[in-house]
Parts: structure tokens; C-alpha cells; sequence
């Protein structure tokens, strides 16, 4: 049998000297024993798999709201897309993969209902209460809203778990990261390649969505050099195949065709610059990884055409609208009658909370059945309440 250390031993043999090994991990804010067969980056990736945030991610919103259709992504869907992205991009690049698939399966836990429009909805209403933004609002589920241990707060993850959730993005604003989290570095390269490997994940199912919800208009879309590639390859090769299977493979062909550039380049770049240690992954000077440029503009291209035909597709649009009205009524609602609120939240707010960060952590925890459900409890006569 594996015990801790020998897992440990295993990866200081086997990683890069760059990786963030878990026998080097600063520990978590509470201390508690190891675990006997696990590292403490499996650990954290456990402990996000049982949080209700991550279960809730099944009913929240990526593009379309769940009750369009059992098809089409969802939070959850999508975290375990990236995760498999992520793990690939890991085991190839001799990283960590535990901490990278940990990264990437918590990386959404703060995402309200709705998709970004429901960000979209709280960021103003936050406006003078401390703001609010997903990656924050995920570190907060793991620092304080999930109670699951007599002992802590929070799900108590190791602190490079935590910094990645802060530092998701490769552009993060160093001004939002708490001190303790050193802002002014990098974090590990595992955690900025999860975000290159959510761009991939969202762009390319997104692109699946779209073709299949008939909003993609396919006459345009072969302007976009890596479908027109793909598709054109796989028509060639497949001519008797229907066009749905043609299209399941040219987006695979996509994922993997971008992946493959993301590793060789970001390799590229280590030999270059002679990385052989940690902390020069963290230097903010370093841009290592990355695609090739002309990947980067084909990716580039790609993301536009999703922006400018998808989401701003009427029908995306209209349901943003909705979103917009559904959560700002139900914020005033609270604010008007904090009574209104379940009693743990209430209690909050009566043991020195701001009634408005209580009100927005409930609705950003809401899903999109839950807040549809709520808001015509409260604004539908006919309604039970």
C-alpha cells in the first residue's frame, strides 16, 4: 500500500523542480492531522467534491439556464471539463496534477445564478458593501459559508489551494488579494494554466451549445479558421457521418489541437528562460504560459464570433433581462424585510453583519431553479409561500 509520504516521494521524483509539490505546501489555516493515503492537494480536491457549493454547480447557469434543456452545459459540467483539461496539461507538463484538478473544480463555486448576468445584477447592488466578484465570493464559500468541521470555518484547504482560487485568472488584480496572499507574485504554474485551460473548456463547449441550440449560424462560422480546419478534416475523412457527429469530432479535434499548442509553447518558454525553480513561476515579470501567436489569434477568433453570435444572440440577451429582474427584486425584498430571509442567514445579520453582504451571499448561492422558485413565492399571489 501508498501511505502519504510515499506519494509525496513519488512526485518530488517524478515533477518538475518548478512544481508545487504537496510536501512543500504551506499548510492549512487550521492545523489538522494528515491524512494517511491522501496528499494534501487530494484532500482539498475531496473536500470541494462534497461541499454543497459544488453540487449546487449542477443547477446553475453557463450559457443556458437549466430548464432549456438536460443537454446543454452547466456549472458543474464545466468545472469537470476543465478539470480533465487541466489533468492533461498537468501530467504533460510534469506538474502537479491534484492541485490543478483541485483548482479547477473549485474554481466556479462562487458563481451566482444565471451566468455572468447574475454577476452582472450584484456588482451594483454591492456598490459601497464591499463589492462583489465570483473569485472573491468563491474564496469566501471556502473560508467561511460552508460549515462541514466542528473545528473551522470554511472547508480549511491548504494555502495554495486558496491562493488559486484568488488568483484564477492570469489577470488578476493584485489590489483585490488580501496580503496574505502576496500580490505582487504569480501564483504556481499549475493554477495560471487552469485558466488557459478554462478558456478552452468554455470557448469549445460553448461553440457546441450554441451549434446545437440553432443560434450559431453555420455559413458564418466557417469564417473561424480552427472550425473551418477541423470540420473541413472531419468531413473529409467521415463523408458518410451525420453532421452531429461531424461536429462532436471537429470540436474535439479543436480541444486537443489547442491543448497541444498550450503545452509545446508553454514548454518552449521554460527551456528558454531556463525555469528551474518555483518562485521564478511566480515572478510577475514572467508571462510563461500561453499560446503560440498563432494559436493565440485563431483562440482570439474564436472568442469573438462566440461574443458577437452567441452571447449577445437575442434569446441570450432576453434571459440576461430576465435575470437582471428576478435578482434585484429578490435583493430588495430582503433589504425591505431581513425577516424574509432563512433563520441562519437572519442570525447572521443579527450577530453584526451587513444585512446587504448576508443578502448577496444567499442569492449568489442561490441556483437557477431556487431563485425562479423564490421569486414568485414572493411576488405571485397565487404562490405558496
Amino acid at each position: 500500500m501508498l501511505g502519504r509520504e510515499d506519494l509525496e516521494r513519488l512526485e518530488a521524483e517524478r515533477l518538475a523542480p518548478y512544481a508545487a509539490l504537496a510536501r512543500a505546501s504551506r499548510g492549512r489555516r487550521v492545523a489538522e492531522p494528515e491524512a494517511p493515503y491522501r496528499t494534501c492537494y487530494q484532500r482539498d480536491r475531496d473536500r470541494i467534491l462534497h461541499c454543497s457549493a459544488f453540487r449546487r454547480l449542477e443547477y446553475k447557469t453557463q450559457v443556458f439556464v437549466s430548464h432549456e434543456g438536460d443537454y446543454y452545459r452547466t456549472r458543474l459540467t464545466h468545472s469537470l471539463e476543465v478539470s480533465q483539461i487541466s489533468r492533461t496539461l498537468g501530467r504533460t507538463l510534469r506538474l502537479n496534477e491534484d492541485l490543478m484538478e483541485a483548482v479547477a473544480l473549485s474554481h466556479d463555486l462562487g458563481h451566482t445564478p444565471f451566468g455572468h448576468a447574475g454577476e452582472r445584477v450584484l456588482q451594483p447592488l454591492m456598490k459601497g458593501h464591499g463589492g462583489f466578484e465570483h473569485n472573491l465570493q468563491s474564496f469566501r464559500i471556502v473560508e467561511l459559508l460552508e460549515r462541514r468541521y466542528p473545528h473551522c470555518s470554511g472547508l480549511n484547504l491548504t494555502y495554495e489551494l486558496r491562493e488559486g482560487i484568488l488568483k484564477h485568472s492570469l489577470d488578476f488584480e493584485p489590489e483585490r488579494i488580501p496580503t496574505e496572499y502576496e500580490p505582487q507574485l504569480n501564483p504556481p504554474l499549475e493554477i495560471q494554466l487552469v485558466d488557459l485551460a478554462d478558456e478552452i473548456g468554455y470557448n469549445n463547449h460553448d461553440l457546441d451549445d450554441g451549434i446545437t441550440a440553432s443560434m450559431i449560424p453555420l455559413d458564418q462560422l466557417e469564417q473561424v479558421e480552427l472550425w473551418r480546419e477541423h470540420f473541413g478534416r472531419a468531413r473529409q475523412r467521415h463523408p458518410d457521418q451525420p453532421f452531429a457527429v461531424l461536429k462532436h469530432q471537429a470540436i474535439a479535434w479543436i480541444i486537443a489541437d489547442q491543448v497541444e499548442d498550450l503545452a509545446r509553447t508553454t514548454a518552449a518558454r521554460l527551456e528558454e528562460r531556463e525555469v528551474s525553480r518555483i518562485d521564478q513561476v511566480r515572478d510577475k515579470r514572467l508571462r510563461i504560459p500561453g499560446f503560440s501567436p498563432a494559436m493565440a489569434e485563431r483562440h482570439r477568433q474564436l472568442k469573438q464570433f462566440l461574443w458577437d453570435h452567441l452571447y449577445q444572440h437575442p434569446k441570450v440577451l432576453r434571459m440576461e433581462q430576465k435575470a437582471r429582474r428576478v435578482l434585484t427584486d429578490l435583493f430588495q425584498a430582503y433589504l425591505d424585510c431581513l425577516q424574509a430571509l432563512p433563520e441562519r442567514h437572519y442570525n447572521r445579520i443579527q450577530e453584526g453583519e451587513t444585512p446587504e453582504r448576508v443578502i448577496c451571499d444567499y442569492i449568489a448561492g442561490m441556483t437557477d431553479r431556487f431563485a425562479l422558485d423564490e421569486h414568485r413565492k414572493l411576488f405571485d399571489p397565487q404562490q405558496p409561500v
